[in-house]
């Protein structure tokens, strides 16, 4: 077929055909480029990208509907507040980047909020959603996922069948946590966690709680302390007063995510201790906040921008017609900077971007 490399004029609508024509290739070829579908070479999908940003083509969100395809996924977040998700939204744009789909984020705020969202999502026939930790009762999961191609960041199910998982190895992160800050000479540490009610049936915190006290009891601590606390700033402040001010104080924190490790940091200074000679500081996400000069935050790293860009090519091939379960895990790793401090990295180029420790395995 011959390819026409003129634009069309102005006052006649572009149609998939229209690109077709332009890009020298079969209209269901255009339309498998579209859906990044299988079955196209780089080549053609080359050609026909590129005739669709010339021609400025914007296929009608209606006629899609109808078809059952609107190139809109998903997004649901429990909120805005934690640094690390903003990373993980990078990695689905860049994956995205390529194709026509563009996201529509909804922020669940109170937990209950968030039927009303995913319904929301399904009456404006989104082709499927990426939903950042589990809201949902699992009937009613099973449902939404028996409804819609999903992928779930944040929860961990490897044995569930109707969606796709993506998660950090938490139950690893949480150990190495707790060896980082044996290895730096601290003795007495104490894991600050997120309450029940605050964090509904969002389990990642559990499995690092989990892997936090198994490593403290293999070096001879038999009874680990960890302390839920609500995480507005000023609860957060009042816990760490009372464990510092307490009997027994510690001498090093584990904050179970960087927001929280964040607000740890924050409290601590405040209450006239010094980081880290006397209290130790590590969180979990190594989120950008981390590495800002007055944070120098240590952290689990979790590979955000890798679970964002492995959720949205699992979740186009959920579209694309895989029916079977994925479950991903990446390995976590930790990156030492001066909150835990007390032994110095190895060489200077660790001190300044971080240094590197544990040796993370995959399950």
């Amino acid at each position: 077929m011959k390819t026409t490399q003129s634009a069309p004029k102005k006052d006649v609508r572009v149609t998939i055909k229209t690109v077709a024509e332009h890009a020298g290739v079969s209209v269901p070829t255009v339309s498998k480029v579209l859906r990044n579908a299988y079955g196209v070479s780089a080549k053609a999908r080359s050609r026909v990208l590129a005739s669709i940003d010339q021609l400025q083509y914007r296929p009608s969100a209606s006629a899609r509907g109808m078809r059952g395809q609107t190139y809109t996924i998903g997004i649901v977040m429990p909120d805005v507040r934690n640094p690390f998700f903003p990373t993980i939204l990078e990695g689905v744009e860049a994956v995205l980047a390529e194709t026509p789909y563009v996201t529509l984020t909804g922020i669940v705020g109170k937990p209950g909020k968030v039927v009303s969202i995913v319904n929301a999502m399904l009456d404006r026939q989104m082709d499927g959603i990426i939903m950042i930790g589990q809201r949902l009762p699992p009937e009613e999961m099973k449902l939404v996922a028996s409804a819609l191609p999903t992928v779930i960041v944040a929860h961990h199910e490897p044995d569930a069948l109707t969606f796709d998982t993506v998660n950090n190895d938490d139950l690893r992160g949480g150990q190495l946590a707790a060896d980082h800050l044996l290895q730096q000479g601290y003795k007495n540490p104490v894991m600050v966690t997120i309450t029940r009610q605050d964090i509904v049936r969002m389990d990642v915190d559990q499995l690092r709680v989990e892997g936090y006290r198994r490593a403290l009891a293999a070096a001879g601590i038999s009874v680990p302390r960890v302390v839920a606390s609500a995480d507005m700033l000023d609860d957060v402040t009042a816990t760490i007063r009372h464990l510092l001010e307490g009997e027994d104080p510690p001498d090093a924190l584990f904050g179970w995510a960087d927001y929280y490790a964040l607000e740890i940091l924050s409290a601590v200074r405040a209450l006239g201790y010094r980081v880290p000679e006397d209290v130790g500081i590590i969180g979990y996400d190594n989120s950008d906040p981390c590495s800002y000069t007055q944070n120098d935050l240590t952290s689990i790293d979790q590979s955000g921008q890798e679970i964002g860009r492995r959720a949205a090519q699992l979740l186009l091939e959920r579209i694309g017609g895989r029916t079977e379960a994925v479950h991903v895990v990446t390995e976590p790793k930790v990156v030492g900077r001066g909150s835990t401090g007390r032994i110095p990295p190895l060489d200077e180029a660790a001190a300044s971007n971080g240094a590197e420790f544990g040796s993370p395995q995959a399950i």
